[in-house]
């Protein structure tokens, strides 16, 4: 059995913060917040290709983050949310964390996706603050961090054929000829 094994950092993305404004128009001279919700951030997914065999393109880029969450906007309109990231690994791969050695997820058969690392969440305008009492809220709500992580990735691959021999028999040889 083969075991292809590396360590990599996966980031999901922040949480946008929530805006602190306050609405304007022509003859409105007090018109109450309207600041804007902040976005969610990204998720990190992982996702099976039958098309990848190897882990080998995790060996040089050890940093995966997802996108932020957008700010929120004025006119109570919110931030938009951060693009998950969708990192593709083949069929049989196990997800570990590499504090503990637990194992998260084992993508074979039906289990053919898994979100490691969620996004942030996005913090309030400050038009969820105003009440009869406070009417012109200066504050906002900022949005949460998103999930960091050190994950160990492991391939594990079957052979299909063996090759048994004495020493100088020439198996290098046929397993070169087979494979050209």
């Amino acid at each position: 059995m083969f075991v292809d094994k590396v360590q990599i950092t996966i980031a999901a993305g922040n949480g946008g913060n929530g805006l602190v404004s306050f609405h304007r128009e022509k003859y409105v001279a007090a018109g109450g917040p309207d600041g804007g919700d902040g976005g969610d951030g990204g998720d990190v997914i992982f996702v099976v290709d039958k098309k990848l065999t190897t882990l080998v393109d995790f060996r040089y880029k050890k940093v995966y983050k997802a996108q932020n969450g957008e700010d929120g906007k004025p006119r109570k309109c919110s931030g938009k949310k951060g693009e998950d990231l969708i990192i593709y690994v083949p069929e049989g791969t196990i997800i570990r964390d590499a504090k503990s050695g637990k194992i998260m997820a084992d993508l074979t058969g039906d289990n053919n996706t898994f979100v490691a690392a969620k996004g942030g969440k996005g913090g309030w305008g400050n038009t969820h603050f105003a009440t009869p009492t406070r009417q012109v809220p200066k504050f906002a709500k900022s949005g949460t961090k998103g999930e960091v992580r050190d994950i160990i990735l492991e391939l594990k691959l079957i052979a299909d054929v063996g090759l048994v021999g004495f020493p100088n028999v020439g198996k290098s040889t046929l397993l070169n000829a087979v494979t050209d």
